[in-house]
């Protein structure tokens, strides 16, 4: 079972509003580097059960997408409080996700 949450905007929108951390990864189904990420993130989220794992599909999602100002994917964003502490684009290491919640 993996801990990584798909979610939309209403279901984003409720995942921040707490003050947990929340790790974001827009993505897009038909986007190489975000399948290649993809079990990277599932690992990420296996490891860190303590951190809110959200993938969001900016084909589904473009409004939540523009919102966060997403201009190329895969684009991962660290969320705490709401407010984004951590930002980085394309296919990374697991450590370097690690690093972003750190």
């Amino acid at each position: 079972m993996s801990n990584v949450i798909h979610a939309n905007t209403q279901e984003f929108k409720d995942l921040v509003s707490n003050n947990e951390v929340v790790f974001v990864d827009f993505f897009a189904n038909w986007c190489g580097p975000c399948k290649m990420l993809a079990p990277i993130v599932e690992q990420f989220a296996d490891k860190h059960p303590e951190v809110k794992v959200v993938k969001i599909d900016v084909d589904q999602e473009q409004s939540l997408a523009m919102e966060y100002q997403v201009q190329s994917i895969p684009t991962l964003i660290t969320l705490k409080n709401g407010q984004p502490v951590a930002r980085q684009l394309g296919f990374m290491p697991l450590e370097a996700l690690e690093d972003m919640i750190k």
